[in-house]
């Protein structure tokens, strides 16, 4: 008995070492996509300028499927529904000017000598959350410690943290002596960490440029971003001086350009903007001392400005009592009114325009707080809307898949109670966030959230 149960074991076991191969080898079943309908009882797609009044859209899995008006759909019984019939639907929002790294309530520079990155990355766990629950389900991040915000989208596109989808650059690149560089300290003091200082990077002429930007890119970049002008929040300084030859800039943007990158340009100078929109930079940051020319080469261009118009208040207020120093807000006094003026022009002047808020400067998840003033100062509160959603994805370089609420782009959703196109201030207080298909945020809903229809 004893020898045929051991003969019995042995069999069974070649058996299974046989069949082994084929349980291998066949797939598990892939699960099927959940599907989802959104009532929109008011609907800005993000293409035009108006709303459509009672629309479904229809959700697969992560993207939208199809978006009809709702007398042309039969949603199935037991379906999953969301109920925003009594709000207006939008497509998620995208900030591209952040610094998800960056706290507004530490402005004493001390704090570059004592925080460490852990410091700035945890800060960023946090920021990332409050800029989604703020509506806003993509950002393009042009500035936090190396390589911040690339580790920061790695970690969201894995479901490890809440955020929003990132666009992510390396520290900016500065001349000696320019913005973000230690300016006004002793010649011994250094921060050292990748490969030169904090922040920002350090390249003088072409072919350090050309390294540097061949180094983000290794290092996991979405875009470059450089700096074709001194700077509002640093040291030793003049927002108007320009930095980087023509030649420099035109380097840079080659060489981010052949690694399929495109590449942003810090840029407060008349003279530094014409340059950098000369040497093929995609989009200028700030753009605060733009004249008429400038404005007309950015038009024939094709270059998006992105004017921070909102972060005056903060910086002439809050910033002060955390330490800004004076000699910032001296330059700040002296820019922030005149910004706000160019940007009225460049509207005016119809020159390409995408939404970005410098958020870091100002606490995060206020970012929408900049509509108010893109509305007084030349936008339609449509032309604000799109700057930061269809305007916004084409700059970002993700227009297939955000940007507007169409058939095959990313089911990124927010809803308000109010109109937007009434009161723009509305997106100040978004009660419903969806990204890729997921509920984020829900106070809106009737029962908070998902339904059987």
């Amino acid at each position: 008995m004893k020898r045929f149960s051991f003969f019995f074991m042995l069999l069974l076991f070649v058996v299974t070492i046989a069949l082994l191969p084929a349980f291998a080898q066949t797939p598990a079943p892939t699960p099927t996509p959940k599907t989802v309908y959104i009532r929109a009882g008011h609907l800005f797609d993000g293409t035009g300028d108006k709303t459509r009044e009672n629309m479904v859209i229809m959700v697969v899995g992560e993207r939208i499927q199809k978006v009809s008006p709702a007398g042309e759909v039969s949603i199935p019984a037991g379906a999953t529904v969301v109920d925003l019939s009594h709000a207006t639907v939008l497509p998620g929002l995208i900030d591209c000017h952040t610094h998800l790294g960056a706290r507004a309530d530490r402005y004493d520079e001390i704090y570059n000598f004592k925080n460490t990155p852990f410091q700035s990355a945890f800060a960023a766990t946090v920021n990332a959350r409050k800029t989604l629950e703020a509506g806003f389900t993509s950002v393009r991040d042009v500035g936090s410690l190396p390589f911040l915000a690339v580790d920061l989208r790695n970690s969201i596109n894995e479901g490890l943290i809440p955020g929003p989808r990132i666009v992510a650059s390396g520290p900016g690149i500065t001349i000696t002596g320019g913005h973000g560089d230690l300016n006004n300290f002793s010649p011994q003091t250094r921060v050292t960490m990748f490969p030169e200082e904090r922040n920002f990077q350090i390249a003088d002429g072409v072919d350090q440029i050309r390294h540097v930007v061949r180094a983000q890119v290794k290092y996991g970049v979405d875009v470059i971003k450089i700096l074709a002008t001194g700077g509002v929040l640093s040291k030793g300084d003049s927002p108007g001086a320009p930095q980087f030859t023509p030649e420099e800039l035109k380097a840079a943007a080659d060489e981010a350009h052949m690694a399929g990158r495109k590449i942003a340009a810090h840029a407060h100078g008349t003279q530094g903007i014409k340059n950098a929109i000369l040497a093929g930079i995609d989009s200028i940051e700030h753009a605060s001392l733009i004249d008429d020319e400038g404005i007309r080469l950015a038009k024939e261009h094709g270059v998006y400005l992105v004017m921070d118009i909102y972060n005056d208040d903060y910086i002439l207020g809050k910033a002060i009592e955390f330490g800004l120093p004076k000699e910032n807000v001296d330059k700040e006094k002296a820019i922030g009114k005149q910004q706000r003026e160019n940007f009225e022009r460049a509207v005016k002047g119809g020159a390409k325009m995408a939404f970005g808020t410098d958020a870091g400067v100002y606490p995060h998840g206020d970012n929408a707080k900049q509509f108010f003033y893109m509305v007084k100062f030349g936008m339609t509160p449509a032309q604000a809307i799109r700057a930061a959603t269809s305007s916004a994805a084409d700059l970002i370089g993700r227009a297939k898949d955000v940007g507007t609420l169409e058939a095959g782009k990313f089911a990124d959703v927010i809803a308000v109670t109010d109109d937007p196109l009434q009161n723009v201030r509305a997106l100040e207080n978004i009660g419903f966030v969806m990204k890729g298909g997921a509920v984020v945020k829900d106070q809106i809903t009737p029962r908070s959230g998902y339904h059987a229809n």
